[in-house]
């Protein structure tokens, strides 16, 4: 992919506030870059985590530190009047409770030092149609699950000597193949969240005998620890039970299990809480570096335009570290002197071409 396209391109993403496109880009470039170099940048070959990798490393070397974290999520980028293809079709919203129209992507999201950087992802591509045996209609299904490209994502970053010792993921994340990949494999440790039907052994003895329970009928009390044996996991686990407040004042219980049997409460939880910032991520990537804003429509060109909302992403975090302005302030700036450009303008044009307003 020509860098200094993509440059140019991740510009417009985030100096622009409604749909995005070639000729727009264009147009705003006055000729200099023509409507057909900017189709050629999305046409070319699709984009992979290796490239994102390649792009973000320079950046990440510079605030990486052993106390840094791996954030393992997935999020939907809603594409309602899209025509459906691969990765444009429908998928479960877990936080909707409901069937989506859209791109479903897996990130890994490095967090260090106060700076959240994407380093690597994955497109679900639904590939395979089948025909449900229950309703008779034909659907699509991806050959690979969520849970196999995480781990895919957390090998990669092991790989890349990404400098971390814990990796944190919510419930839909929490595969016991992939607590023993982490620990056993990678020699690395988690914090997931997990979800209150999950069965554990409360002793080495139990778990040889099979004697499993749910975590919510387990005599805990709030803010509390234990040891836990969790069924498919060969080595002990921390069980957290947290009492939380939300935004609204109500209260909610979570449970977290964790690989590092010498953290207790305040640390795992204080820990844990770095996960919020791939929430974070996941919506300043919608909202500011336009990644809804392409008319984009095949999977070649969706899946790059996708690619440079990751690095215009990155260029706005690299941006609030200089500036030590948040993505939205930023976006607001360029928003306003937006508005100033047009407004000024439009006096130019009404002095010029419109008589005065009678007294």
């Amino acid at each position: 992919m020509n860098k200094e396209l993509l440059d140019l391109y991740t510009d417009y993403l985030l100096s622009s506030f409604g749909a995005t496109t070639a000729t727009g880009l264009s147009e705003l470039m006055k000729g200099e870059i023509s409507h057909d170099e900017i189709t050629r940048l999305l046409r070319s070959e699709c984009a992979t985590g290796k490239q994102l990798w390649l792009y973000v490393k320079p950046y990440v070397r510079t605030i990486e530190s052993e106390a840094g974290v791996l954030i393992i999520d997935d999020s939907i980028e809603e594409k309602e009047y899209t025509d459906e293809n691969e990765i444009i079709c429908w998928h479960w919203d877990h936080c909707k409770n409901r069937n989506v129209k859209g791109i479903n992507f897996v990130s890994a999201l490095y967090h260090s030092r106060e700076v959240s950087l994407p380093v690597g992802f994955e497109i679900v591509a639904k590939t395979e149609h089948y025909i449900d045996e229950k309703t008779g209609r034909a659907k699509r299904r991806s050959p690979v699950t969520k849970n196999e490209m995480a781990r895919t994502l957390i090998r990669q970053a092991v790989a890349n000597q990404l400098l971390f010792r814990y990796i944190l993921a919510d419930i839909w994340f929490a595969a016991t193949d992939t607590m023993n990949l982490i620990k056993l494999e990678l020699k690395k440790e988690f914090i997931f969240a997990l979800k209150e039907n999950r069965k554990v052994a409360l002793s080495q003895e139990d778990k040889l005998n099979g004697r499993y329970q749910r975590i919510d009928t387990l005599d805990m009390p709030d803010n509390s620890t234990r040891l836990v044996f969790l069924e498919g996991v060969s080595f002990p686990l921390l069980l957290v039970k947290q009492l939380f407040t939300n935004e609204d004042d109500s209260t909610g219980l979570r449970y977290l299990v964790s690989s590092d049997l010498s953290l207790d409460f305040d640390p795992a939880t204080t820990i844990f809480q770095k996960r919020w910032k791939v929430e974070l991520y996941h919506r300043s990537l919608k909202q500011n570096a336009a990644l809804a804003k392409s008319p984009t429509r095949t999977v070649t060109t969706q899946t790059n335009h996708f690619f440079a909302s990751l690095c215009a992403f990155i260029k706005l975090e690299r941006l609030t570290l200089a500036t030590k302005r948040n993505h939205y302030a930023l976006k607001a700036s360029l928003y306003i002197r937006a508005l100033r450009s047009a407004f000024d303008e439009l006096l130019s044009l009404k002095s010029a071409f419109l008589p005065p307003i009678p007294a």
